[in-house]
């Protein structure tokens, strides 16, 4: 028995908890045998300096994918503004009138909806000059 939880420990690099299930015995039985063996510490250190690198590495993997899924969401928002601004720029540089619509659309918080009427309303608090929309029809 005891050679047997030597040989899976130190040849086949099983872990203590997975020995003691195998053979269905208890851990501390497990930890007891190996820790009569002179090489039990030496081993345990170069598994303990082991999991430490490989910690390190899924950790770095981990940030390194949850920036590419932060730049992805950048890309995609700055798509979607970039987007929004060529078609406000597209409707304002136009040499014809701007429609009201349109007008409503840029200026979308001075208009407010009237849903008895069905129309959009300027907002008396904000002042408005003769030319702009008093109501936009829909």
């Amino acid at each position: 028995m005891k050679t047997k939880i030597r040989e899976m420990y130190f040849n086949e690099q099983k872990k203590p908890v997975e020995i003691a299930k195998e053979l269905q015995i208890p851990k501390y039985t497990v930890t007891r045998v190996l820790q009569k063996d002179a090489r039990y510490l030496e081993e345990k250190q170069k598994r303990k300096a082991i999991n430490k690198i490989n910690h390190i590495n899924k950790t770095k993997e981990y940030i390194k994918n949850k920036r590419k899924i932060i730049q992805f969401q950048n890309k995609v928002d700055n798509l979607i503004l970039k987007h929004m601004h060529n078609q406000a720029s597209f409707e304002l540089s136009k040499g014809r009138k701007l429609s009201n619509m349109a007008y409503r659309n840029w200026n979308i918080s001075a208009y407010s909806y009237d849903s008895n009427r069905k129309r959009f309303v300027f907002k008396s608090e904000l002042g408005r000059s003769s030319d702009v929309p008093k109501y936009i029809k829909l």
